[in-house]
């Protein structure tokens, strides 16, 4: 932190969060970061929210204050540049936590993927552009205990506190690059949360590495096992993981333990044994005899989609070594599968289908649509 730099504002009360809106909805750009307490509870919220504007920061503290909602406006107003570095997890959080929407969004990290910055992460950039180290030991911290020691506060205004500068330099580079549309086009498709996946999320034990090598009876096994361990972790209110790792689920849905001493054999700790083992072989007994389960169909593709997909994916990969960028930056991918899906025939089909995307329609859309036709 720079010398003579004002003492960050903790934001706790009603009236210090009315006075902080003020302060924001009069400046035209502002950081944003959050922490949370995914590694520490079993239903994740945003402990932490922190801002800078160009002469202050502030940490908002929503487990004081719960009802954000006059920060809303300013989140959605198209005046307003909002600044965060790898926007995408925040935004996911406070739109689940709060219902806010942003509009006119800067993503350092964005930014430096297009420039092809060979490290983006928000600690080498801080040491890059401005020789400040951070301390990583936070990073897997307890955001929901309070209070919050001075240390953690320390490093979590440091996510914001240089974002206003470190988005002037990158600025000015995607300009020098001509790149600047591209990247605004980019900022868009994160603010929307464009290409993330909105369907249906698999059952618990579909979601668990290694369930592929299981019969269906230790598949069903397996089910039982994720759901006792769900239980298990919302009512101690810890991650899943903290109860059993999905290793351990894997392995006794494949040995079906029936005594404590078959548990402690192999499978799991003592104190895992005393606390859990009831419960884990009442749900080995009941898989042993429930309806078995049945695999999600995975969606399938005709040879003509697969064809078309080939093309695009090797078209991107090739452009994006010319440039040392990255292939989704040539065309992310969710777009890829869009025109793969749609197969547009010419350039007004393939402007419809790429409509959120002008710059790369303008650029490689002659490409493109040779490639798919």
């Amino acid at each position: 932190m720079r010398k003579n730099t004002p003492i960050a504002q903790y934001v706790d009360s009603r009236k210090a969060l009315e006075n902080l809106a003020q302060a924001l909805e009069n400046e035209p750009i502002i950081a944003i970061d959050t922490e949370s307490n995914s590694l520490h509870a079993y239903q994740e919220q945003v402990c932490l929210i922190q801002f800078s504007t160009p002469t202050q920061d502030y940490l908002l503290d929503p487990l004081a204050l719960p009802d954000l909602s006059i920060l809303a406006p300013i989140f959605e107003n198209p005046d307003i540049e909002k600044i965060f570095h790898a926007s995408e997890y925040d935004l996911i959080c406070l739109k689940r936590d709060f219902n806010f929407n942003f509009v006119n969004l800067f993503d350092t990290l964005v930014a430096a993927r297009i420039l092809s910055y060979a490290k983006v992460g928000l600690g080498n950039m801080l040491q890059q552009k401005f020789d400040v180290k951070v301390n990583k030991k936070f990073q897997k911290a307890d955001w929901g205990k309070r209070p919050l020691t001075q240390d953690m506060l320390n490093y979590a205004r440091l996510d914001t506190h240089y974002l206003i500068e470190m988005r002037t330099m990158l600025k000015e580079e995607l300009k020098e690059k001509n790149y600047w549309a591209l990247a605004q086009e980019d900022f868009n498709l994160s603010a929307s949360l464009a290409g993330i996946n909105n369907r249906e999320p698999l059952p618990i034990w579909e979601r668990v590495g290694g369930r592929h090598k299981l019969s269906p009876r230790q598949a069903t096994l397996l089910n039982e096992l994720c759901l006792t361990r769900e239980e298990l972790a919302k009512k101690l209110k810890r991650p899943p993981f903290k109860i059993i790792g999905n290793k351990r689920l894997i392995e006794l849905a494949e040995e079906e333990p029936r005594s404590y001493r078959e548990l402690e054999k192999k499978l799991l700790t003592p104190r895992q044994s005393a606390r859990f083992g009831k419960a884990f072989l009442a749900a080995i007994k009941r898989g042993q005899n429930a309806d078995l389960v049945k695999r999600t169909p995975r969606r399938r593709h005709s040879d003509v989609y697969k064809h078309r997909y080939e093309a695009l994916r090797q078209w991107r990969k090739s452009r994006a070594e010319k440039l040392s960028i990255e292939s989704d930056i040539i065309l992310p991918r969710f777009i890829m599968e869009k025109i793969a899906r749609e197969n547009p025939q010419n350039l007004d089909d393939l402007a419809v289908v790429m409509k959120i995307s002008p710059w790369r329609l303008e650029n490689y859309g002659e490409e493109i649509l040779a490639l798919v036709n």
